[in-house]
């Protein structure tokens, strides 16, 4: 079984994780053609408070790499139909899944990843795919462990993924059953999420509400919010009923672009395989 990547160290003594943090940042920037991560942040906000409300999300053709940037320029969601469709992935079945990439290595979020979606020490299990499938389909916890956000090689060999961008992050994989989630966060770079199989419910909201959804900083590129639009608690979080919320189902062969910044929640309705990708570059919404 091919060995998984080791696991984020928990921070040290606040000085050690200061100066990484610092590090980090300076990378990131260097990494997406920018002088400051902050200044690209603020910048994604100043132009999405210009943008119209959002009341649903377009669906279109899949377009050839101009037409993709001309739309993703204009900083809104928008959904692609035709494309994922004619990868070998899509047609891959759960019994081929079992049997062809069952020894396949994989780490399983457990326990309460959740409330503890952004955290260094969230529960994570090393196991095989086999034993993952295994364990999610005979879990009766009320919150199946959940593969996400895992480069796996294998399934990526699969896929076609469109040449819209300059520079791309490796593709991540995102398996399990129905009533796995990732709570509502945004992150910084654009972002394309395919879904293969099964179907999954998106929340989005734009990159200025984050003054309405108590965002908390997990890194310069990733922010965390504890509401949540499925079951909204506006005693709690009062300022969040003016945030404008758009929900969108995905199902089979549908690819989402998300713009950076944009605060998205996921659930899957049914069990569900997704692949997404992160550009690395100035994103869309400031070129």
């Amino acid at each position: 079984m091919a060995r998984l990547p080791p696991r984020p160290q928990l921070p040290g003594e606040p000085d050690d994780a200061l100066a990484r943090k610092q590090a980090r940042e300076q990378r990131d920037a260097a990494v997406r053609g920018v002088n400051s991560i902050h200044e690209m942040r603020e910048a994604i906000k100043a132009a999405a408070r210009e943008l119209p409300v959002l009341p649903s999300v377009p669906r279109i053709a899949s377009p050839d790499p101009a037409a993709f940037r001309a739309r993703a320029a204009e900083g809104l969601p928008f959904l692609i139909t035709g494309l994922v469709q004619r990868w070998p992935l899509f047609s891959l079945t759960l019994q081929a899944l079992r049997e062809q990439y069952g020894a396949m290595a994989v780490r399983a979020r457990v326990g309460d990843y959740i409330n503890t979606a952004f955290a260094p020490d969230r529960a994570m299990a090393d196991m095989s795919m086999l034993e993952y499938l295994e364990l999610s389909a005979n879990d009766a916890s009320g919150l199946p462990p959940y593969v996400g956000n895992l480069e796996l090689r294998e399934l990526n060999r699969l896929c076609h993924w469109p040449s819209w961008f300059d520079k791309m992050g490796p593709p991540r994989f995102w398996i399990g059953p129905a009533g796995t989630m990732t709570p509502l966060h945004c992150d910084y770079d654009d972002n394309i999420f395919a879904q293969v199989w099964g179907s999954k419910r998106i929340f989005l909201a734009p990159p200025h509400h984050d003054e309405f959804l108590y965002p908390r900083e997990a890194n310069a590129m990733l922010f965390g919010s504890p509401f949540d639009p499925e079951a909204p608690d506006y005693d709690k979080f009062p300022l969040a009923r003016q945030a404008a919320m758009t929900e969108i189902i995905v199902n089979p062969g549908d690819m989402l672009y998300v713009p950076a910044g944009w605060y998205h929640q996921v659930r899957a309705l049914t069990f569900s395989l997704s692949s997404n990708r992160w550009a690395r570059g100035v994103p869309f919404s400031l070129r």
